[in-house]
């Protein structure tokens, strides 16, 4: 009697690779995809400005004197005979640096004010509460210009007067984050361990606090962005020669109705700046906060 036919071994499934993570982009969507690549230029014009730009930005008499745009001088020149192209460019640097100087100084003093606040409670959140009550009541610009006219006027001493104007929105979103993350159970088990209370606000409550201070940091250098062409245009920003957008509007009062490329460049420049940061806060604040959905990620 034949023996019945043994059935083949069965063949034994691949071995599996562990994924690899991908990395992910930090924004999607076509407009802040785009808003992105704005930012990048800028950048890429603040870092290489004398290498992009075809003149130096304060040279004079490189061309003839309010000349319309051509293909030496694509923005044309101003009164004085200088590349608005070169100026543009050049006006890139002073931007960021106002913006970035501006938001780090007010997340840094917002973010510890508000924490404590949140945290300590008792006569801490008195104190701190009421001083970004104060820095709420009185008029943003007024505030600005009040310190400008006591430190005197400059690129840092403008940043850090934008800056003093935004610390009450990040010590309000610091502190009501942290009043919310401070009651998890996480925090109780960190005070059981013995932990110190700024042991904890450090390594608990900052990194579980950092998502909607990330959304406010990027909506807010859109703000500094645009108080610091205000206070430009007004006189408290860089130095003349040197260019930024608000002193570049402002010099291009006089020729607005015969010379409109003189105030159109600069200020499409400063437009775009500013709609890129707001379109990057948009698609921060849809990728770390779901429940809000903008269209910038669309």
């Amino acid at each position: 009697m034949s023996s019945p036919t043994s059935s083949p071994p069965a063949e034994s499934a691949p071995e599996r690779r562990p994924a690899r993570r991908r990395r992910r982009w930090p924004v999607h969507g076509v407009l802040a995809n785009a808003a992105l690549v704005v930012l990048l230029l800028y950048v890429l014009a603040a870092l290489l400005g004398p290498a992009l730009a075809p003149y130096a930005p304060n040279e004079l008499n490189v061309g003839p004197q309010l000349q319309g745009p051509t293909a030496s001088h694509l923005f044309g020149t101003d009164a004085l005979g200088r590349d608005q192209f070169s100026r543009v460019v050049a006006a890139a640097r002073p931007a960021l640096e106002a913006a970035l100087i501006a938001v780090v100084f007010a997340i840094v003093v917002g973010t510890a004010c508000g924490t404590a606040a949140g945290f300590l409670r008792g006569v801490t959140d008195g104190v701190l509460s009421r001083f970004t009550d104060l820095l709420f009541a009185i008029p943003e610009y007024l505030l600005a210009i009040l310190v400008l006219a006591i430190m005197g006027s400059g690129l840092v001493n403008a940043a850090v007067a934008i800056g003093l104007v935004i610390i009450p929105r990040f010590a309000r979103i610091a502190r009501g984050a942290t009043i919310e993350v401070a009651t998890r159970s996480y925090i109780d088990a960190a005070r059981l361990c013995g932990r110190g209370k700024w042991w904890i606000m450090y390594r608990h409550i900052l990194p579980n606090i950092s998502s909607p201070l990330i959304i406010m940091t990027a909506i807010n250098l859109s703000t500094a962005e645009g108080a610091y062409a205000a206070l430009s245009f007004l006189g408290f920003g860089v130095a003349p020669p040197d260019a930024d957008f608000g002193s570049m509007i402002s010099a291009a009062q006089q020729h607005m109705l015969t010379e409109p490329w003189l105030a159109a460049y600069p200020a499409l420049a400063f437009v775009a700046l500013v709609l890129a940061f707001n379109l990057l806060g948009d698609a921060l604040r849809d990728r770390l906060d779901p429940r809000s959905r903008t269209g910038a990620g669309a």
